[in-house]
């Protein structure tokens, strides 16, 4: 009988053990398969997905890191080519992005250097912040431009221990001045520098920002305006102003300022009040005092803006806005609301404007303004790709967590989508994560084409970042004009650290540059 009782003990233990084996076993493959070497390659995530174009590309059969591609049996339909372990060397005739450079025998117009320290500094309302600056102060300093003109900027990192980067948000700099770590460039560390050198080509508001650890330096103050103006001269009656909103440890700012921001504007003035919204969430910006006009979007003026009033702009994570203002000829105050009260006041006799609730209408891009010509037909892309956003359990790096996906996928096993130069590319992005999130190509701006199906009929709605909402889709086109490795993530920062990362790479070019490494680059 006790034989028989520790049989069955020991045939129990047994089970129990194999159970236990049978559950642990996959999570520890799966959390081994989930780590991220030392270094690595963007080249060398995910996979290629080539939009469908039949390509004369060869597979790389260079050396791909185990982890890397763990999923690559899943590959989706529309990939367009057989898996393959890589996309380093698409070419023989293979480019660094390194040699992708404005002009370098050409003289800057613009010059400036920014130095870059980790520092305690005051907000004007005497509230200390244990952050970052530049040139003493968050924000940096803003840099002005206009458009043709050669902007040559000199990043000095005095004291940022993790290194630093500037990106130019909006900008389509040449792909080695993109100032993304690990991609374009390697993180600058304490008592080093890098020089970055584009041409101004189009007029509007841009910002710039760190791209090293990101997500904890753009918050702690490593960012600043940068506004590109026509080559003529403004006409008479005009002004503008600069409203960079950024939170630092929760104070809502403009400008570094708590409060109002006061601008003189005289009675029948012109004012171009530039809105940019640095912070993860999207803003809403709305006028007390006098109708206006949603004049540029992310840089990129509006095709016949009408006049509005009573009406909120939603100011997407990342993106711009400049609202446009004629002053009232009695001398009255107006008042720009940028995200609750407080804003910036227009006037001159007095600044005496109470605030006014939001209102319960907001503008909607896809019908405002009139049609016009677009330059390409998006109708007839030669790539076409799905950028779907979801959320599943599993490990990212080792750590256990319900993480973003791409097309099902989670980082690093994500999409790389090729383009080749020229290419007309269209993209309907998916939005089934149950989070919004604000999406930012760099090194381009693609018109947005629909949403949920609906077409755009107002005038061409250009962007480089794009609120989708929960349960969203959106369908947008651009030109592949930008030769580079290009990153296309969410400006939701937290969100890119959490793996909602893709990138956007052309045809035949390569980069030196790896993530992590002796450099220490982190670009999210």
């Amino acid at each position: 009988m006790d034989a028989t009782r520790r049989r069955g003990a020991r045939l129990r233990l047994a089970l129990a053990g194999a159970a236990t084996i049978a559950l642990l076993g996959p999570l520890a493959w799966m959390w081994q398969d989930s780590l991220m070497p030392g270094a690595y390659s963007v080249m060398d995530m995910g996979y290629a997905d080539y939009g469908g174009a039949l390509t004369h590309v060869a597979a790389d059969t260079s050396a791909h890191s185990e982890h890397m591609h763990s999923e690559h049996s899943a590959q989706p339909e529309h990939s367009g080519q057989p898996e393959h372990s890589g996309h380093s060397a698409h070419t023989a005739s293979a480019r660094s992005l390194t040699s992708l450079t404005a002009d370098p025998d050409r003289a800057a117009d613009v010059s400036i250097t920014l130095v870059a320290r980790r520092q305690r500094f005051r907000l004007a309302t005497g509230r200390p912040v244990d952050g970052y600056t530049l040139n003493g102060t968050s924000p940096g300093p803003v840099i002005h431009a206009t458009v043709g003109q050669l902007v040559q900027v000199r990043l000095v990192n005095e004291s940022v221990p993790d290194g630093i980067t500037l990106h130019w948000h909006g900008v389509d700099v040449p792909n080695a001045a993109d100032g993304v770590a690990g991609v374009t460039q390697d993180a600058v560390g304490v008592g080093r520098s890098f020089t970055y050198r584009f041409v101004a080509g189009q007029a509007g508001t841009f910002w710039y920002h760190s791209h090293q650890v990101s997500h904890e330096q753009v918050r702690r103050g490593l960012l600043g305006a940068l506004v590109v103006t026509p080559a003529a001269r403004p006409p008479a009656g005009t002004a503008d102003v600069v409203a960079l909103l950024h939170l630092y440890d929760g104070a809502r700012t403009i400008n570094g300022r708590e409060g109002d921001v006061r601008a003189e504007a005289r009675p029948g003035e012109r004012v171009r009040v530039r809105v940019i919204n640095t912070e993860n969430g999207q803003t809403p910006v709305w006028v007390g005092g006098a109708p206006f006009r949603l004049a540029a979007v992310d840089g990129t003026d509006l095709h016949d803006p009408a006049p509005v009033r009573d009406t909120a702009v939603t100011v997407t994570a990342g993106g711009r806005a400049d609202i446009e203002v004629t002053m009232p000829e009695d001398g009255s105050p107006v008042r720009v609301h940028v995200g609750g009260p407080a804003g910036v006041v227009l006037g001159s006799r007095s600044y005496d404007v109470p605030a006014v609730p939001r209102p319960a209408t907001s503008l909607d891009l896809l019908h405002y303004g009139t049609p016009a010509p677009l330059g390409f037909d998006p109708d007839r892309p030669d790539r076409r790709f799905d950028y779907e956003i979801g959320r599943r359990p599993g490990f990212l790096d080792g750590r256990p967590g319900i993480w973003w996906t791409i097309n099902g996928h989670m980082f690093p096993d994500v999409p790389m989508f090729v383009v080749a130069e020229g290419d007309v590319v269209r993209v309907r992005i998916v939005n089934d994560s149950g989070e919004p999130h604000p999406m930012h190509l760099h090194g381009h701006h693609a018109v947005v084409l629909s949403r949920d199906g609906v077409r755009a009929t107002g005038g061409p709605w250009w962007v480089d970042s794009l609120e989708v909402g929960t349960g969203e889709s959106y369908d947008i086109a651009f030109v592949a004009d930008n030769p580079g490795i290009w990153m296309d993530h969410c400006h939701n920062l937290p969100h890119a650290t959490e793996g909602l990362v893709a990138h956007l790479m052309y045809e035949g070019v390569t980069t030196p540059f790896t993530v992590g490494g002796t450099a220490g680059n982190e670009p999210e």
